[in-house]
């Protein structure tokens, strides 16, 4: 019965085949222990010299890390395996025998290890983060659509850029200019006047020269935009969604989180509502927390972000950011002008704002208004506009970052370790 690791629960007291890669080995004497890994899980292989052909217990002893092979052997049950399950091996076939393959058991350096991405990606730490990002993409999809939304797809390049075009990536688009996007959201308020409510899921360009642990190059972002929708609705679509990705985590992926030691008792917490601090509030607690320099106006930090954050053992929402660091497209509170009905929604840890979201200006004179203020070019934002001369509503959306998220919640300490193949500020390779 040819099956995967993942399913040879199914096959208990059975003989199996499993196409798979050898991921470590070790042998004592008259028994060999064989670390298998066929993309859907790793299991460990006995191999016992009294039960097999010297044929079959040479080979155990002599194949090599990452070479492939087909192996037979029965299914039994074991408590001490974190599957639960291992395999005492009947037959090796090997397919392609694997030398000197550069990732060994020992510790390598990070830069080595990213230079190796295209390999590094085999190790289990490695296979646990990325089973652990397509849960939380395959969440995210089951949430929306069962929520009422559509997906839709924004183009990845445009001619305009939603906050400006400091830290957009530039291109020619035949004899005009281009830009890879920073975000669909623009698209996607089109989308909802059409739709209603929308969702999208792609990828996102930001020219920012950082190199802390908490920015790429390249990133996924799921960005949901809702017509009739106002600034605490969002609000509560928001804290829905992202409890109920942690929570499909957790179901779903008890093996991946015990690979990687995650602490599950603090994701077990993470469940609807969040808590709220006004921006004034939170300038006023980061002063009685001993950050004397930052002042009214000033953006937040990563320090500050995460003084906030340790607070809560919940994601909490800071709100009503003051007008001037925030787009141009932001609808100002109704009882004060130098503030919006935003929110950034920052993860537990250390790990930052996953969540940028705000109401949108539905109005079409204070829309023009912002964008001359912004000095944007009034051309290129013309059909923006139009979407508030034909049937304008107010509408709220925002957008997550998909490999933040996935840090937070797999608990890895960079964001490089989210993403299949990262881009760095200094990394186009693999």
């Amino acid at each position: 019965m040819k099956t995967t690791i993942s399913e040879v629960y199914k096959h208990a007291e059975k003989e199996v085949k499993i196409g798979a890669w050898i991921a470590n080995k070790r042998s004592s004497g008259k028994i060999a222990f064989l670390q298998f890994r066929d993309g859907s899980g790793f299991i460990q292989g006995v191999v016992v010299k009294a039960d097999v052909s010297e044929d079959v217990f040479q080979t155990a002893k002599t194949v090599t890390q990452e070479s492939s092979v087909y192996v037979t052997g029965v299914v039994q049950k074991d408590e001490r395996s974190p599957l639960g399950y291992e395999l005492l091996v009947t037959g090796i076939e090997v397919l392609h025998h694997a030398v000197d393959y550069p990732i060994t058991p020992k510790e390598h350096g990070t830069e080595f290890l990213m230079d190796n991405r295209h390999l590094w990606l085999r190790s289990r730490r490695q296979h646990a983060v990325m089973k652990i990002r397509n849960e939380i993409i395959r969440a995210t999809y089951e949430f929306f659509n069962e929520n009422g939304f559509s997906k839709v797809d924004p183009p990845i390049l445009t001619g305009s850029a939603p906050e400006g075009t400091s830290e957009l990536f530039a291109t020619k688009y035949f004899d005009e200019d281009a830009y890879l996007s920073q975000s669909g959201q623009l698209y996607m308020e089109a989308a909802a006047m059409a739709l209603g409510k929308v969702f999208s899921f792609g990828p996102t360009f930001r020219a920012e020269k950082s190199k802390t642990r908490r920015h790429l190059i390249e990133f996924w972002m799921i960005e949901p935009e809702m017509a009739f929708t106002e600034f605490d609705e969002n609000l509560e679509v928001q804290e829905q969604y992202v409890a109920y990705i942690v929570q499909a985590v957790l179901k779903n992926c008890k093996l991946e989180l015990k690979t990687l030691g995650r602490d599950t008792e603090k994701l077990e917490k993470i469940t609807a509502p969040f808590p709220r601090i006004t921006y004034d509030d939170a300038i006023v607690f980061l002063h009685e927390k001993g950050f004397d320099d930052i002042k009214w106006g000033d953006d937040f930090g990563a320090p500050h972000e995460t003084a906030i954050a340790e607070s809560y053992d919940k994601p909490v929402f800071i709100t009503h950011y003051p007008t001037s660091l925030k787009p141009f497209y932001m609808q100002p509170d109704p009882n004060r002008d130098d503030v919006v009905l935003c929110a950034d929604l920052i993860a537990p840890e250390g790990y930052g704002e996953i969540i940028g979201g705000s109401e949108r200006i539905h109005d079409f004179e204070l829309l023009k208004q912002r964008l001359e203020e912004h000095n944007l070019e009034m051309d290129a934002y013309k059909w923006y506009l139009e979407l508030r001369q034909y049937g304008s509503v107010p509408h709220s959306g925002f957008g997550l970052g998909l490999e933040r998220t996935v840090a937070w919640i797999s608990g890895v300490e960079h964001v490089r370790e989210s993403i299949p193949f990262p881009r760095l500020l200094n990394r186009l390779y693999p």
